[in-house]
């Protein structure tokens, strides 16, 4: 796991310098602007990752819920004027010196932790209390969510929940309630947001406004139509030459598509599916109800991640701006998956596996 992990980031870095490299020429005049942005916080994740694969479980099991009041505290500072930092119509960055931080990311890697610490909490010291607290603990931040808007974040730590709550043996009914409550939901958050209902119209239909709302998926299945089975070679995509919008970000798999083919396609969605394999194999071995909660969930999280990114690339989901682990540009994106899987390898090292 962890040499899949090291390769996928050297292929991101590679990644990032391909699709990137005109376009920050055109916008920064130095085309390694964004790949050495990226080498830096490759060579920050890394350490980390290994730091904190090497750190006692029993401090993640102590202390693991002061990440989640870190990502609420860093949530509320994206609406405070001068800390924020605006993009693509949304606050969610946080303006950390010279780097930008995205404090959803963070969120995402820390839900995990709250739901264990709740599952494992003595029912003595809450009693009947503990469920309804934890709904204020985890609804206070997905609205702040809400408000910026990141409706992506808020929709993937809501599905890695209810995959926690089913498989720790949340009963049926409630599941089946959920749904329908879901259902309004899903109205008046998609389709009564004009901007969220054309991204809707635009995936079932592409091709009926392919100049603005279809151009995205139009010209990534573009790219992965020219890749072919072995692509053009690396760096002879035609899609990142301003056709693809987002090219080193949201669609570097449409790039990739194009220059390694179906081949490489194919090769990436094999290593992501190991590393959720093996994710799935350390949270069911885990002997510790804790560590199996945040096993599971990292996981759960890493899998819905890279499935919604490739799903919207091949035009499978609506377009949702979200990042692809690893092989897209974004240090938030790179450091938070970097820890996720430190933190896995961290169980697979640490807790008392059961018998396989």
């Amino acid at each position: 796991m962890l040499l899949i992990v090291l390769g996928l980031i050297g292929v991101g870095l590679v990644q990032v310098y391909s699709s990137s490299f005109i376009f920050a020429i055109e916008s920064h005049g130095d085309g390694l602007f964004f790949f050495k942005k990226q080498l830096l916080f490759a060579a920050l994740s890394i350490p980390v990752m290994l730091g904190v694969a090497l750190v006692p479980w029993r401090n993640f099991e102590r202390w693991g819920f002061l990440l989640w009041l870190a990502s609420f505290v860093l949530i509320l500072a994206t609406f405070v004027p001068g800390l924020s930092h605006k993009a693509g119509g949304a606050a969610r960055w946080v303006n950390l010196g010279p780097f930008k931080f995205e404090p959803a990311e963070l969120l995402k890697l820390s839900l995990p932790f709250v739901f264990g610490t709740f599952l494992c909490l003595d029912t003595g010291r809450l009693g009947i209390w503990r469920w309804p607290v934890f709904a204020a603990v985890i609804g206070a931040p997905m609205g702040l969510l809400l408000l910026q808007p990141d409706f992506g974040s808020v929709v993937i730590s809501s599905a890695v929940l209810l995959t926690l709550l089913f498989y720790f043996g949340l009963k049926w009914r409630y599941i089946i309630a959920s749904m329908i409550v879901l259902v309004p939901a899903f109205y008046f958050m998609v389709v009564m947001v004009p901007y969220r209902r054309a991204r809707l119209l635009a995936f079932m239909d592409p091709w009926s406004d392919p100049g603005k709302g279809g151009f995205q998926v139009i010209q990534s299945l573009l790219s992965l139509y020219s890749g072919g089975l072995w692509g053009a070679g690396l760096g002879q995509g035609q899609g990142k030459l301003f056709f693809l919008p987002e090219a080193h970000t949201d669609f570097t798999l449409a790039v990739l598509g194009e220059e390694m083919g179906f081949a490489g396609v194919g090769f990436i969605i094999f290593l992501y599916s190991f590393l959720i394999f093996r994710g799935f194999q350390i949270a069911a071995r885990s002997q510790s109800v804790f560590a199996q909660a945040v096993a599971l969930g990292l996981t759960v999280t890493f899998a819905f991640q890279v499935v919604i990114n490739m799903g919207v690339v091949m035009g499978l989901l609506p377009t949702k701006g979200l990042t692809l682990p690893f092989l897209s540009y974004g240090g938030s994106s790179l450091l938070m998956s970097a820890l996720m899987f430190g933190i896995l390898l961290n169980i697979g090292r640490y807790v008392p596996t059961k018998s396989r």
